[in-house]
């Protein structure tokens, strides 16, 4: 094939396509219009793709970053927060006794579901776009109470300690009704009702609340029933369970609510979606948006946890019953048993498969537990399918559906992965058991099927519709096997001298997106002062993960400027433009693209007064070290000089700004291949983790230092998920963690080594070829190291958590 011919959807050129395929390039085109400042070389690239240091590293360090709670200090009559929650599991509230808490000195306001400053409107917390795909099924405070943990009433009060005595003093009575707490026996049709049809608006396809069901998925590509009926078939079906598993933020989700001088309201919150939250708030109490300010500062770990609308109404509504400014820090026992987890789910996995080791068909089912409320129920589970299937873009038929049931246990949210790694732990898991029982190479297997370059992805589009369609234009997974395989010892595992010890590679694929296709966009203003420095405004949420280092790395790229004469201030929705927010691993892809836009704007103008100053034309000129110089001349004139040319000349005179926003229909993959090295003892089941292998391609990078930091954070997380419990319920649907001493966290000594590599791809249509890295490495440790185990000693746990006793009692059974 010659450089010049675009692939086709089976490998071969535009030339040898058919006429359908010919439609589907023009509709879905390999090339993209891509500006040459945005293909550079390593060598040319000045700040992006260097490892700058996090611009809040040393505020960070040295206690001087300031999170919500560090705000209280601004407001001598600030007021706190205590929140009383259900005791019961499904019921209704039918007296709440809060004279004792009303008559205490101190306390400023106590508000019930049937106050006046409580709006009674039915809302969804996902931090989602508009019309939100998620029902509005919950209120503020509840008279109906569906999980051990709904808000019944909340106080504010002069001080904590006083806000927590009134919520004792705070007597409640319910009706109780049965429960149900298992997801297969609340889809039953036998099991206690959570919701009656006219207790939720805003409904999601699929729903069907006689059963507790949220909504359903099902898509299909082909038709894998005929598929799995061919007598040249192997059909194999494995189970697989994921864990509950909590975000772990050390911040926890904080607000702080008031109304300024001018009557408007103002929210300085740890959240992952300011403009999502303020639309959400005026829906809520009836406030145009123009009377809204959120304000986010330093965020202490998101994680997917604050992608909600989770702690902000209530300390709202107490500021307006009191008049004071309020402050709500829900406490680490509510984070556990009051905030958001990721979706526990039960997956089956089946293929047909021929003895050859072409895979006819792939067919993946979840039941997800949603919990009591279904924020973000539908759109995770539909990411079971959309993210892991499609990394097989070479098989013709797939089938994905899924079913998302309440029940009575804390609701579930958005997390890391977004339903990613559900899907992932089962397809790869599958994938695994499939290859070794007709001995086949799991790696070449793979291979056999995976996407490539020119692929056209229909599988995504069976989930999204025809939209969702994509044209792969980056992949490097064949760089990520390689170089996965070689820093694992995949060809040379030397087993222990001892007998009783076995040690076993296991490896697993992942692609994730980046942003949501066709329902993304973020917004940046640049501004030029007279010295030759910048403001840059930006929507962009930054949530520990570096994003503000990472926009201005790109702005001075463009600007041919220091790094630090660029100032950023993001996320403020007064001052800065509009963003979806941090989610989706989006921000740099979205965000930054309006960043890099904003700045070739103002860079327009800055040439423009560089070619009058050096009388020479525009396209003649360039910027770099901090100048507007021509290669033709050698002449140069700094930005400086430019800047107070263009505020204080004589003749004409111009603010120089720049302005840029980005949507797009794409959402490029990035891939991960993982690599997990473990030894495991068969007569206890035991097992040490040795090392931790990732190698992922997110494109150009745009700052390794801090992309290898997400990758190891993120596989951490990872392996969090295949080695411990999560959060654990007991009979009566009481959470049985309040604490991190509760919650198997892996400590440092208790995870093994990380090695994370970055293999470079480069993507046309992020910015400079960068692509998204902060999820993909999340969805691969429980996968892999089930693989692992599986090649150790032979038994297969599909079952997550991997415990020495689930490895011993399948020994046992063998």
């Amino acid at each position: 094939m010659s450089e010049n011919e675009e692939p086709t959807t089976d490998g071969g050129t535009a030339s040898q396509a058919s006429a359908e395929e010919l439609e589907e390039l023009e509709k879905y085109p390999y090339e993209w219009d891509e500006p040459a400042n945005n293909n550079l070389e390593p060598e040319e690239r000045e700040s992006v793709s260097t490892p700058a240091e996090k611009s809040d590293d040393r505020k960070l360090v040295t206690g001087q970053a300031k999170f919500t709670a560090d705000y209280e200090d601004q407001f001598s009559d600030l007021a706190y927060t205590a929140v009383v929650r259900s005791e019961i599991p499904n019921g209704r509230v039918t007296a709440v006794d809060t004279s004792e808490a009303e008559a205490m000195d101190g306390v400023l306001a106590v508000l019930t579901p049937w106050s006046e400053e409580v709006p009674d409107a039915k809302y969804t917390s996902a931090g989602q776009s508009y019309p939100e795909p998620s029902p509005w099924d919950m209120q503020v405070l509840n008279e109906r109470v569906r999980y051990v943990g709904d808000p019944i009433a909340a106080v504010a009060a002069e001080d904590r300690e006083t806000a927590a005595a009134a919520v004792a003093a705070i007597s409640v009575e319910y009706e109780e009704y049965d429960y149900v707490l298992d997801p297969e026996e609340a889809f039953s049709g036998n099991a206690p009702r959570l919701f009656e049809e006219d207790e939720v608006e805003n409904k999601i396809v699929g729903h069907d609340y006689s059963r507790n069901r949220m909504s359903h998925i099902d898509g299909e590509l082909g038709d894998v029933e005929a598929a799995m009926e061919r007598e040249d078939v192997h059909v194999h079906e494995t189970e697989w369970e994921t864990i509950r598993q909590s975000h772990g933020q050390l911040e926890k989700h904080t607000s702080l609510a008031y109304t300024d001088e001018d009557d408007r309201v103002v929210l300085v919150t740890s959240t992952q979606v300011p403009n999502h939250t303020r639309r959400q708030l005026a829906h809520l109490f009836d406030i145009p948006i123009r009377d809204i300010r959120v304000q986010k500062p330093r965020v202490g770990g998101g994680f997917g946890g604050k992608q909600a609308m989770v702690t902000e109404p209530i300390p709202l509504a107490l500021a307006l019953a009191s008049g004071r400014p309020v402050i709500y820090e829900a406490s680490r026992d509510e984070e556990f048993q009051a905030m958001r987890t990721r979706h526990p789910m039960k997956l089956r996995a089946r293929t047909a498969v021929t003895d050859d080791g072409d895979i006819e068909a792939i067919d993946i089912y979840t039941l997800s537990n949603t919990g009591a409320y279904g924020s973000h129920g539908m759109t995770v589970a539909g990411n079971v399918g959309s993210k892991p299937l499609p990394l097989y873009s070479k098989v013709e038929n797939v089938h994905f559906a899924a079913d998302i049931v309440h029940t009575n246990t804390p609701q579930t949210g958005a997390m890391r992965g977004y339903g990613a790694p559900q899907g992932t732990l089962a397809l790869e898991g599958h994938l695994d058991e499939v290859a070794r029982d007709l001995d086949l190479d799991p790696i070449e297997f793979r291979q056999r099927h995976y996407m490539e370059v020119g692929d056209l992805d229909e599988i995504a589009g069976m989930m999204g519709g025809e939209g969702a369609k994509r044209r792969i234009r980056s992949c490097g997974l064949d760089d990520c096997v390689a170089r996965g395989k070689e820093a694992i010892g995949w060809d040379d595992v030397e087993q222990p001298e001892e007998e009783h010890l076995h040690r076993g590679i296991g490896m697993a694929l992942s692609a994730q997106g980046t942003g949501v296709a066709g329902d993304e966009l973020g917004a940046a203003q640049l501004m030029m002062n007279e010295d030759g420095s910048f403001h840059l405004h930006v929507g962009g949420v930054d949530i520990g993960t570096g994003a503000d280092t990472a926009f201005v790395q790109i702005a001075a790229e463009i600007l041919g400027c220091p790094p630090s004469d660029v100032i950023i201030k993001s996320s403020d929705t007064d001052i800065t433009p509009f963003d979806y927010g941090a989610y989706a691993s989006s921000t740099t892809y979205i965000s930054g693209m309006a960043v890099k836009k904003a700045a070739e704007d103002a860079t327009e103008r800055i040439l423009e007064w560089g070619s009058r100053m050096l009388e020479e034309p525009a396209e003649n000129l360039e910027t770099g070290d901090g100048t507007v110089f021509s290669e033709e001349t050698g002449e140069s004139v700094t930005l400086e000089e430019i800047g107070y040319e263009a505020t204080y000349g004589e003749e004409d005179r111009e603010q120089i700004l720049g302005k840029g926003t980005h949507s797009t229909e794409e959402s490029p993959p990035p891939f991960a291949a993982q690599f997990v090295d473990v030894t495991v003892d068969d007569r206890t089941g035991e097992f040490d983790v040795n090392n931790l292998v990732v190698a992922v391609d997110c494109g150009v990078a745009i700052n390794p230092g801090m992309a290898e930091g997400q990758v190891e954070g993120a596989n951490h997380m990872s392996f969090e998920m295949a080695v411990s419990d999560g959060v654990t319920f007991d009979e009566k649907g009481r959470a049985e963690v309040s604490d991190y001493d509760e919650y198997h966290l892996p400590t440092a000594s208790e995870t093994p080594p990380i090695e994370s590599i970055l293999v470079e791809t480069h993507e046309p249509t992020g910015p400079f070829g960068a692509k998204s890295v902060a999820e993909v490495p999340t969805n691969t440790v429980p996968p892999a190291l089930s693989n692992a185990v599986r090649d150790a000693v032979g038994v297969r746990i599909s079952e997550m958590p991997i415990t020495a006793e689930k490895i011993k009692a399948a020994l046992d059974e063998q």
